[in-house]
């Protein structure tokens, strides 16, 4: 899909991007055939920067790393889930929505269980926009980008699934990047080539 072809909320989400990430989608965008697209997205190596925290479940405590991320978040946070049914995760992410940060979620159509769909109906009606990757067997990125765009951006990743089980129940990990502008504009600018393909959400019932 090319940028002319992109819809009106697209559209609107770019033009709300920081410009560093807007000037390296719309690079990625121009470069245009699908062919030509994995060659202008290829892995790149970054300098080290910033600081790095390593969480491991159930022995540490992920999910209040995690809010106290999100509390923090000034200007944007971007989530790409494969599950997501975490009440205090949802709960966080509509308080940074109503303080004015733009708030965005990717999740996987295929993994929305019944709790799932509760939590989407949730963010929808606190006004934050939902989007379903269906493209894909499994969109299985657990990643949230926190201020994208600034020095003190914040890129998580891990094993870590956004759900009570993760905490609880499970053997995860994540990585918690503080102050690292270049790698959290290339997992945004990844954020968005996955969200221009995936399908707005309906309302949840």
């Amino acid at each position: 899909m090319s940028l002319r072809r992109c819809t009106g909320t697209r559209l609107r989400l770019l033009a709300a991007l920081p410009g560093a990430v807007l000037a390296l989608c719309l690079s990625l965008w121009a470069a245009a055939p699908a062919q030509a697209f994995e060659s202008a997205v290829a892995p790149q190596i970054l300098p080290a920067q910033g600081t790095l925290e390593a969480a491991f479940a159930p022995w540490d405590d992920i999910e209040a790393r995690l809010l106290d991320a999100l509390s923090k978040a000034r200007r944007q946070i971007l989530v790409q889930a494969y599950i997501f049914t975490s009440k205090p995760l949802t709960r966080a992410l509509i308080a940074a929505h109503e303080r004015g940060v733009d708030v965005r979620v990717l999740l996987d159509a295929g993994q929305l269980s019944q709790a799932g769909k509760e939590r989407q109906a949730m963010l929808q009606a606190a006004g934050i926009e939902v989007a379903l990757e269906t493209t894909y067997k499994n969109a299985h990125n657990k990643v949230i980008v926190i201020d994208a765009g600034m020095d003190d951006a914040t890129v998580i990743t891990g094993s870590y699934n956004f759900s009570w089980s993760a905490q609880n129940q499970n053997a995860e990990n994540i990585l918690i990047a503080r102050r690292n502008a270049p790698l959290a504009a290339r997992y945004a600018s990844n954020w968005m080539r996955h969200f221009k393909d995936a399908e707005l959400a309906a309302a949840a019932k």
